[in-house]
């Protein structure tokens, strides 16, 4: 990627065709929807959301329906930081997944900025490429600009056009992007395309049944044009413990077309199940204490000391973390535990603490570093599995990439990669030759002796300095 070409901005393509080109009409049209949508009387979802699936088509078709997804996101607007948005091709064919050089993307409500530093990590994936051909004329995507603009505070976006690509590939992006706390995902979609109200309305529902079922087979070729990174949602949803909830579905000929040929739209919340991991209060505990425990090590030099009794489970029982902090949004401190030998609370203290002030990568965190950190980030860990790999290509076969942390050791040596370190290091042989390099192994090392774990993460991060709250 040239220098000159991640400068560039990509200015609005359908600008004045699918929205208004004026800010004031486009700021005034989207107010309308987001108050309809808040009105209206089905009950908003209860958690903040996973991933979004809203139609791209022009708004006085779709903006309603897309509004019934992005009116809620406001209450949840603090949590997230940047996006990754997925949408299919429509005015370009090609194989693979398109990601744009352009390091802003133009709306008339402003500029949204692209993470490009993740768009050069994902270019390392075979089927991820730079194709500004297929980002230039493509609406999928800056449609949902202004509604994200007026529902979120300040984020970063990750554009990607999928063409010819597998649902796995999809979820592979996903979960490696998801890695990274403060991360939302949007599925940019329409479902059926013009058959008459009757008949769209039966596919459709034949549709938003498999998605609310993770049934992805159960979507047809016709029955979305956003097909494949729904699979690839799907996918992950699966195994992340989510689940689909539809919030509102139409038909341009229930908004501003003929019922004879009409185009069927949905959105849909992928959240939580609430069966997995801490809840979004338990984790506002965690990450308090994490803060609190910092601001008592720079005013005393040492941790706070944590009474897990007065904590009810899983916030007092034995548990594993990582700590995280980041400084402009590069590393700070890392350290944390591998395994559960105290309440999760104690060992999230002492490794807040000991990511401040003890990593020896760093000197000791100061008052004036601690008021400008932007990002605090905790990291729960699943026990530790052992897996049996016979070679680097039978451990990478092993591997989720953004789903499974990753510890070797032989003898004396050891290291391990949390999940999010996937985000950096999207490809697989680079991922192991890091770590190996972390462990003080020569990069291609290979011995019987070897001896690997895999564990999961549920991380979450507050991304302003943490303040005292009393």
């Amino acid at each position: 990627m040239s220098e000159l070409n991640v400068r560039r901005s990509r200015p609005a393509a359908v600008a004045g065709l699918f929205y208004p080109a004026d800010r004031r009409e486009l700021d005034a049209l989207i107010a309308s929807m987001m108050d309809e949508a808040r009105n209206a009387r089905q009950r908003p979802p209860g958690r903040a959301p996973f991933a979004i699936v809203a139609p791209h088509a022009g708004f006085i078709y779709s903006g309603q329906t897309a509004a019934r997804a992005y009116q809620p996101l406001a209450r949840f607007r603090s949590e997230f930081q940047r996006v990754l948005i997925l949408g299919p091709a429509h005015r370009f064919a090609f194989q693979g997944i398109a990601a744009p050089s352009a390091a802003t993307f133009r709306t008339p409500l402003g500029m949204v900025p692209v993470d490009t530093e993740a768009i050069a990590a994902l270019d390392t994936l075979e089927c991820v490429s730079v194709r500004d051909d297929a980002h230039a004329a493509e609406h999928c995507i800056e449609v949902h600009l202004p509604f994200l603009q007026r529902s979120l505070e300040s984020f970063t976006v990750i554009p990607l056009i999928v063409g010819a690509a597998t649902p796995e590939q999809v979820a592979d992006v996903i979960r490696v992007m998801t890695a990274e706390p403060g991360t939302l995902v949007v599925v940019s979609s329409d479902l059926s395309h013009y058959l008459d109200d009757e008949s769209a309305k039966r596919l459709d529902h034949d549709t938003l049944e498999a998605i609310t079922k993770l049934n992805a087979d159960g979507i047809s070729d016709e029955g979305a044009c956003g097909r494949l990174p729904i699979k690839g949602l799907i996918e992950v949803a699966k195994t992340a413990g989510l689940e689909a909830h539809l919030l509102d579905h139409r038909t341009s000929g229930d908004t501003a077309g003929d019922k004879d040929r009409v185009v069927g739209y949905a959105s849909i919340w992928f959240q939580d199940s609430g069966t997995q991991g801490l809840s979004l209060g338990e984790r506002e505990v965690v990450l308090h204490v994490a803060g609190q425990s910092i601001r008592h090590g720079l005013a005393n030099g040492h941790p706070l000391s944590i009474n897990p009794d007065g904590y009810a489970p899983p916030l007092g029982e034995p548990g594993a973390s990582f700590v995280t902090l980041k400084l402009k949004n590069r590393l700070r401190g890392c350290i944390g535990s591998l395994t559960a030998q105290r309440p999760l609370v104690v060992d999230v203290a002492d490794n807040a603490f000991a990511a401040a002030f003890r990593d020896p990568r760093f000197p000791p965190l100061n008052a004036e570093e601690f008021a400008q950190i932007n990002a605090l980030e905790v990291s729960v860990l699943s026990a530790p599995t052992p897996i049996a790999a016979a070679s680097k290509g039978a451990l990478l076969a092993a591997l989720r990439p953004g789903i499974d942390g990753l510890i070797v050791r032989e003898g004396d040596k050891r290291a391990t990669f949390l999940p999010q370190v996937w985000q950096q290091v999207p490809y697989g042989p680079l991922f192991l030759e890091h770590l190996w390099r972390k462990a003080g192994l020569p990069a291609a090392h290979w011995s019987p002796k070897l001896h690997f774990w895999t564990y999961q993460t549920q991380s979450f991060a507050l991304h302003t300095p943490p303040r005292d709250r009393h």
